[in-house]
């Protein structure tokens, strides 16, 4: 599990295809080398991917990962290449601030950035969600957006807009994007599971 809360961005430093449907992705850091190890969780852009090995070069950490064929799939992670930029956050331990709002590293679809209104030292953007998402995005609900936690600021339909602070844009890549860029989209884990009770619900039950 995750919180959204951005801790380093990352460089892509290689991918290397390791089968038709796999590819090994190696990614720098500033995280301490002693603190990853094989089998660590490390939220990608918002992918839950597992770190298969690590190392230092030229005073800098380095993970490798391995996306397969359902990753590379629905995520942006297929479109990654040498000197890409991804936003990065160590798995959640009990007992850490739960700064953002429960993150799974489950990646549910890609969200299109359909307008960016800069305003000063902060920006508006507004994304499309894929029309079966649209109804688990809620006005001042939680989104996340390439692993960043965000609340909603306005829907219209499938479309829906965030308000990113100077800060936001300062430490994670969401500053980068342009109109037609798509991003990781993780639906808030709680609106799911609402839905699914409504549906699931008897009418005496729902009353």
């Amino acid at each position: 599990m995750f919180t959204g809360i951005v801790t380093d961005i990352g460089t892509v430093l290689a991918v290397a295809p390791r089968a038709d449907d796999l590819r090994r992705l190696t990614i720098a850091c500033s995280y301490d080398r002693a603190s990853i190890v094989d089998g660590a969780s490390i939220a990608c852009s918002g992918t839950c991917l597992t770190v298969v090995a690590a190392g230092v070069e030229q005073g800098r950490t380095w993970f490798s990962v391995d996306a397969a064929a359902e990753t590379l799939r629905l995520t942006t992670v297929g479109r990654w290449t040498a000197g890409s930029r991804v936003n990065l956050e160590r798995a959640l331990k009990i007992g850490d601030e739960l700064g953002g709002h429960l993150v799974t590293g489950h990646v549910d679809g890609l969200a299109d950035l359909i307008a960016r209104e800069d305003l000063g030292e902060m920006a508006k953007m507004t994304f499309r969600a894929p029309t079966p998402l649209a109804r688990f995005v809620a006005t001042k609900g939680s989104v996340t957006l390439a692993g960043v936690s965000l609340t909603v600021n306005e829907v219209d339909g499938d479309a829906f807009s965030v308000l990113l602070i100077p800060h936001t844009l300062q430490v994670t890549t969401l500053g980068d994007l342009a109109p037609g860029d798509p991003v990781n989209l993780e639906v808030d884990l709680m609106a799911r599971y609402a839905a699914r009770l409504a549906e699931t619900a008897s009418p005496a039950e729902a009353v």
